[in-house]
């Protein structure tokens, strides 16, 4: 049997953190293990490789995967000013970062984690609990298989699991049922389905920057085609702050976004509807699908919907471990006061690591987007400090772990009614920062 301390440190999630995670571990001399339910690696943002992203390369890259790059020679660093598009950004640092050889060989494509639980002990327990490893179950084309690790990273993300249409956080009557319909995120409405929405009326549901950069794509469209019609539903009646800082905004590219929405909603390429909060979908004959609101009333007829409203973290793989979460935001019970957006906007986040990070379940962490729980506005700069330090204490640097600096720039739109409808989860995307 292999002692616990020479078993490898599990990361769920090949994505940006998930690897910023493993260079921090080649780093301190530890043996990352890699799980990836995708195909490859940064699947998720494969999915949104068309967009914009509106933070500068200087923002983008962990500092210890470009240390390791730069230390094995042949990669060009890009230039910090420029800003890429989501594409750029994982053929230009996730993929090189990935082929790397203390981590390519280290990473488990098309397996899914499905549970992670202590070895021979179930969540009731106890015993010699703590000293025994995880046990990390995947899902695979042939079948589960199971893997032993000394500690766990997850850094899994909330892409896959999207918030409903529907008002209070649950799916609308109808939503379900006309699933055909609707499409969750950030849709290539200007590429791969341009088709489906030329000539269409369309609603777009979301008061965050991913529902900015759909009603814009959405607006260039009806420039083609002015059939198409472009509807925006936000759920609050203040639009006062919902376009941002504009170019006061500390990143120009995130500013400039509210400033183009906003010109799109004044020359009425795109009607904006405040006040939706959705009950229910019906068919409407063959004319379409009909929005009901929560009080009865049917507000508009459409032929698609984009639900840009945020994400949420899936916690089933989870149960087996003794866990304590913020009771609304659903992250780290230390760090939910911390980054709740009825207290705080985006700048006002206080830097925070492992201390704050840490569960009853020793060494094992959620670190990024999964780390905020349905809290809005996450950048990766936050995500590569909360690894370098998780890393730090795992590797014993306990001082290390213990010195975070985190400063996030400011924008107002992310603060208090925005963000307590949960419509927005960030990544450095000028559609979703997310």
């Amino acid at each position: 049997m292999t002692e616990p301390s020479k078993l490898p440190i599990a990361v769920i999630g090949a994505g940006p953190i998930g690897l910023a995670a493993a260079a921090n571990l080649v780093e301190q001399g530890l043996t990352p293990i890699i799980f990836e339910a995708g195909s490859r690696v940064a699947a998720n943002i494969w999915q949104w490789r068309h967009v914009r992203l509106f933070t500068p390369w200087s923002m983008l890259l962990d500092p210890a995967g470009k240390r390791l790059l730069e230390a094995n020679g042949g990669w060009t660093e890009p230039c910090g000013d420029a800003v890429p598009d989501a594409k750029e950004l994982v053929e230009e640092f996730l993929d090189p970062l990935a082929a790397h050889s203390a981590i390519a060989s280290q990473i488990k494509l098309h397996h899914k984690v499905v549970s992670v639980s202590r070895d021979g002990h179930d969540r009731m327990k106890d015993g010699n609990r703590n000293d025994a490893p995880f046990l990390i179950v995947t899902e695979t084309a042939d079948g589960p298989r199971r893997f032993k690790a000394r500690a766990v990273i997850d850094a899994s993300g909330t892409w896959t699991n999207p918030n409903p249409l529907g008002a209070g956080g649950v799916m609308a009557d109808g939503e379900q049922q006309l699933r055909s319909h609707i499409r969750y995120g950030i849709p290539d409405v200007l590429g791969q389905q341009r088709q489906r929405y030329s000539g269409k009326r369309v609603l777009v549901v979301g008061s965050g920057h991913s529902a900015f950069g759909s009603a814009l794509s959405l607006a260039e469209l009806r420039n083609e085609d002015q059939a198409t019609s472009v509807t925006w539903g936000i759920r609050r009646t203040d639009t006062s702050t919902l376009w941002g800082k504009g170019c006061a905004d500390e990143i120009a590219e995130r500013g400039a976004l509210g400033t183009r929405v906003q010109s799109a909603v004044k020359s009425g390429a795109v009607t904006l509807m405040p006040g939706l909060s959705i009950s229910a979908l019906k068919q409407h004959g063959d004319d379409g699908i009909e929005v009901i609101d929560v009080e009865g009333v049917a507000r508009v007829v459409v032929d698609e919907i984009i639900v840009s409203a945020g994400s949420r973290p899936n916690l089933e793989m989870l149960r087996e471990l003794r866990l304590e979460f913020d009771l609304a935001t659903e992250a780290a019970k230390r760090l939910g006061n911390l980054i709740n957006p009825n207290h705080h906007s985006c700048g006002s986040v206080p830097p925070h690591g492992a201390e704050e990070l840490k569960h009853p379940e020793p060494n094992f962490y959620v670190v990024g987007m999964k780390s905020y729980g349905r809290a809005p506005t996450f950048l990766l700069r936050t995500g590569f400090e909360q690894v370098r330090s998780v890393v730090a204490e795992m590797a014993g640097d306990h001082s290390s772990a213990q010195r975070v600096e985190l400063t996030l720039p400011q924008n107002d739109a992310c603060s208090t009614e925005s963000a307590c409808d949960a419509e927005e989860t960030a990544c450095d995307s000028a559609y979703r920062e997310r």
